[in-house]
């Protein structure tokens, strides 16, 4: 890039401080990938509108792709990678599990994002509201009705060694 040098970003990641070194209008999406080597969000379209680059920035869903690095200095960033603890899934993770809703996969990490954002908000989501806050996240495969009972199911404390849905054809390879 002409006439921009790259410059060090601060920011917290997953509960830790960073130091990156970026230039500053690259997509914070590009710095985790590539230069943090934290692979778990993903490209989806680039433009903001699929949602499987989602990130929790300051507890709220962010675009990772058109999110500049500049703007998270001295922030909080959670991607994927972050919602564990101690070795244990976060609750949405084992309820996307329990159910049985992921089928490629590609679009869980911004949907499990958008879930966890949703759920710190609206501890007992309705349906309509689990679907409605889901509306920006795109699933090729069509695993909109498991993603949403796993939502569901996460919200309501369910059990992870619970049997999945009755409406359940089989795993996925």
């Amino acid at each position: 890039m002409t006439g921009v040098e790259e410059q060090d970003f601060r920011f917290t990641l997953n509960g830790g401080e960073v130091r990156v070194r970026a230039f500053p209008h690259e997509p914070l999406l590009y710095v985790l990938r590539d230069r943090l080597q934290l692979r778990g969000t993903r490209f989806g379209c680039g433009l903001n509108q699929c949602g499987a680059c989602n990130v929790l920035l300051d507890d709220r869903v962010a675009p990772s792709c058109d999110t500049p690095v500049w703007s998270v200095a001295g922030k909080r960033v959670v991607t994927i990678e972050g919602l564990s603890a101690g070795g244990a899934l976060h609750p949405v993770q084992q309820a996307l599990l329990d159910e049985q809703a992921g089928q490629c996969g590609y679009c869980l990490s911004g949907i499990t994002i958008s879930a966890v954002a949703l759920l710190a908000a609206v501890p007992s989501p309705s349906e309509a509201e689990v679907r409605a806050h889901l509306d920006g996240n795109l699933c090729r495969c069509g695993s909109h009705n498991r993603i949403v009972r796993a939502v569901l199911r996460a919200a309501a404390g369910k059990a992870a060694d619970a049997q999945p849905s009755d409406d359940r054809v089989g795993p996925h390879p």
